[in-house]
């Protein structure tokens, strides 16, 4: 999406929110996804994307750890489990949706009288 362009189909199958600002963990996914016939090497996602080539390697790094991408050195690809995948999205999805819906409580606003203090 960092062209300005996205393909008529996304466009056309999207949600009215889901072109709103992205993570930048949710970005590489989208675009290894999008891509998914090919491998990459990170500085080619970052410089894509228009992102810092260690911050996409750092986070690359993680997806790994979460079955999320594949590695061969020095190429990137999603996962080709794709179940994996979608539960991944939907988790996503879900946590955004609580965010919006409740926003970040604080603490003392959850506190009970049972509960201890947190100093």
């Amino acid at each position: 999406m960092s062209s300005g362009t996205i393909d008529i189909d996304e466009f056309e199958n999207a949600d009215a929110d889901d072109f709103a600002e992205r993570n930048d963990t949710e970005r590489i996914v989208r675009f290894l996804d999008a891509h998914d016939d090919r491998a990459w090497k990170a500085a080619t996602i970052a410089e894509r994307l228009e992102l810092e080539t260690d911050a996409v390697s750092a986070i690359l790094s993680r997806l790994k750890d979460r079955g999320l991408v594949r590695h061969k050195r020095p190429y990137w690809a999603i996962t080709d489990d794709t179940e994996r995948l979608q539960s991944a999205y939907r988790l996503h999805r879900h946590h955004e949706r609580a965010d919006d819906q409740y926003g970040e409580e604080r603490l003392e606003n959850l506190q009970t009288d049972e509960m201890d203090r947190v100093q």
